[in-house]
């Protein structure tokens, strides 16, 4: 278990590390076809995605409340919630996290915040009706395992970069089509395919390694969670039944798919290699098996 955590917060620097890859990669192709010799576009375009992700570090908590349209409550409004997440919180010595509840029949929960300070986490009326106490307290406690991972922190610096990635290749795409190319140097022909090639392929690529580090970070909250219940079958058995729900949540965005324990839409063959969540029979399997080592 430690070690896994020990490994997440290695290939944590290691993702981010590739994300500004990319993000340089997307500055030299726009310094090489507009920079005009100079490095102030490459500057620029670093400078200006390394804000954009600082802004929303700060920000994310708020917009994922808001697109998910959650409320929050106070132990008066939701008795049984509240309390199974403050039990949890004093169980793992951590702040008390702020609770939302969401107007959803489709049964879900996530959280989000930069920190275990600033930590947001939320369940669906629907996942309400249909857990048991048992059931409930497992889903929560894979959500509070999530921000006593800092998995929230990661997600939503991978969020913003992604975010940031898609956006200078939009913005630069359309440069390349719409406004021709200024480097006065005449460029190579070969290059500028190379360069709209990345445009093309950089979004992709970062969405791939987005799915891949939410996909591990799953796997990690669902043996938090079990190891601080000491009840990996019940969340096991929750996870059974958001299977066999089969029904997609009513308010869909997929900018913050990845923050559900659930995939909230119910994507086809080709979208399955995007998505952000394991598949839910890997994942109670491992919980089945948690005694022989995660």
């Amino acid at each position: 278990m430690y070690r896994a955590i020990a490994k997440n917060k290695r290939n944590t620097v290691f993702i981010i590390l590739i994300f500004l890859i990319i993000i340089a990669g997307l500055g030299f192709v726009a310094n090489y076809m507009w920079g005009g010799g100079s490095w102030g576009i490459f500057i620029g375009t670093i400078v200006g995605a390394l804000v954009y992700v600082a802004i929303q570090y700060f920000a994310a908590g708020k917009q994922a409340v808001a697109l998910s349209g959650g409320r929050q409550i106070t132990k008066a409004d939701d008795p049984r919630l509240y309390r199974t997440v403050e039990n949890l919180a004093i169980t793992n010595g951590m702040p008390m996290p702020k609770v939302y509840i969401v107007d959803d029949p489709a049964p879900n929960a996530f959280a989000t915040g930069r920190d275990p300070e600033h930590a947001i986490v939320a369940a669906t009326t629907g996942l309400l009706t249909i857990m048991d106490d048992s059931e409930l307290e497992g889903v929560m406690a894979h959500e509070m395992g999530h921000v006593k991972n800092y998995d929230i922190r990661v997600t939503t610096i991978v969020f913003g970069l992604v975010v940031a990635i898609g956006f200078l290749a939009d913005i630069l795409l359309r440069m390349s089509f719409f406004g021709g190319n200024r480097n006065n140097n005449n460029s190579n022909p070969i290059m500028l395919i190379v360069g709209i090639a990345a445009m093309i392929l950089a979004p992709l690529a970062a969405t791939l390694v987005q799915a891949a580090v939410s996909r591990e970070r799953e796997y990690l909250a669902d043996a938090t969670g079990a190891m601080t219940t000491r009840h990996p079958e019940a969340l096991a058995s929750a996870l059974q039944k958001l299977g066999e729900y089969g029904r997609p949540m009513k308010r869909q965005n997929t900018s913050m798919a990845h923050m559900w324990i659930s995939d909230p839409t119910k994507p086809g063959i080709v979208d399955r290699l995007f998505s952000t969540h394991p598949p839910l029979p890997e994942r109670i399997k491992r919980l089945r098996t948690i005694g022989g080592g995660f």
